[in-house]
């Protein structure tokens, strides 16, 4: 039986109490502690991976998000020396300092918490762990359960908060599919309930070089982002980000309609009208209907832009009205002109700090 070790604190001095801020690898997006990476065999995985450690250990920009510098650790259970060697050619031209890797076997029984520590210990510069894949250092259970996954990851969330590090699993994912991309995940959603983050990394076709990776987790907002696959370097660009570019994750129709209206700031006049402007913006034509019941879809998104309509008929014509009104920043972030980007994009948490195959 576990001993009741619990610690009580009243709000008011919680409140004034000074904690170290979140801190991230990644900002906004890679945060400290235990996170996850999922998505089906060969997809890009690990491709992804290998191009954060690069990132990391050079501290350089990754999708227009600054980077925190440090030394990167890559458990490569999958692969030879041989193939991470011409990933690695094909990634950069230039290695960074501090990008390590490891080959061979090893597991949470055979004791890989105690190794990664003692890597740790040996280099204190190490900031970003990653394990590729979960599967192979998992303890073999009977049965998949809630209780048997959440108990799991536990000594590896422990870990990754002790160390103060991004400890990063690989994973895949569940043939079954879910409306919601975070339930894909192999195993039960005791997975998803253990880890601070989750990433899920999904293509439409196999095919197709784009991709969308979705991200959830404690200290992040949830986020949608288009990412592409260079050929040449085998690395993912960004195309659209949710957070930044919402309208990009629109249909184009209405991507161009946000265009339209942020140089217009309003329109009266009938739906034929407005479609046929809108027409002019695309380079091609759309229907009134059409553009109306697109309209109707996204109206909460396109409120979240700044965009507001309402509709109405008129001797049997119908009419719309469309104004922009771009939304105000908050009152703390407009009023403290130091409030950094990366706070305006998220909200943080204040705690002890605990993109593939």
């Amino acid at each position: 039986m576990k001993k009741t070790t619990l610690a009580v604190i009243d709000g008011e001095t919680l409140m004034d109490k000074r904690l170290p801020e979140t801190k991230f690898c990644v900002e906004t997006l890679l945060p400290q502690g235990l996170c996850i990476l999922g998505g089906s065999p060969k997809v890009g995985k690990s491709w992804l991976v290998l191009d954060l450690c690069v990132h990391i250990a050079r501290g350089e920009s990754l999708w227009n998000l600054p980077v925190a510098k440090g030394e990167t650790l890559y458990l490569c259970l999958e692969d030879s020396e041989r193939r991470i060697q011409e990933r690695l050619n094909t990634v950069t031209d230039d290695v960074p300092p501090g990008l390590y890797f490891a080959t061979g076997n090893t597991s949470i029984e055979g004791g890989v918490c105690d190794w990664i520590r003692n890597f740790k210990q040996a280099h204190p510069g190490i900031t970003f762990v990653a394990i590729d894949t979960f599967q192979l250092i998992r303890t073999p259970m009977p049965d998949v359960s809630y209780g048997n996954d959440y108990a799991e990851l536990q000594p590896l969330r422990a870990l990754a908060e002790e160390l103060k590090i991004c400890l990063l699993l690989v994973h895949h994912l569940r043939k079954m599919g879910d409306k919601d991309p975070i339930n894909k995940l192999s195993g039960s959603t005791g997975i998803a309930g253990a880890v601070d983050a989750i990433y899920i990394l999904e293509k439409d076709e196999r095919t197709e070089s784009c991709a969308t990776l979705y991200a959830s987790g404690r200290d992040i907002r949830d986020r949608k982002m288009k990412l592409e696959l260079v050929p040449n370097t085998c690395t993912w660009e960004l195309l659209a980000d949710s957070l930044t570019m919402p309208e990009s994750m629109m249909p184009e129709e209405m991507a161009a309609l946000v265009t339209l209206m942020k140089r217009r700031l309003e329109f009266s006049g009938s739906n034929t009208e407005l479609a046929s402007a809108l027409s002019a913006e695309l380079g091609r034509e759309v229907t009134a209907k059409g553009m109306k019941q697109q309209m109707n879809r996204w109206r909460f998104r396109l409120e979240a832009i700044g965009l507001f309509f309402e509709s109405r008929r008129s001797n049997g014509q119908k009419f719309i009205r469309v104004k922009c009104e771009p939304p105000q920043p908050t009152k703390s972030a407009s009023s403290d002109p130091s409030a950094s980007t990366s706070s305006a994009l998220i909200s943080f948490v204040p705690c002890d700090p605990c993109v593939p195959a």
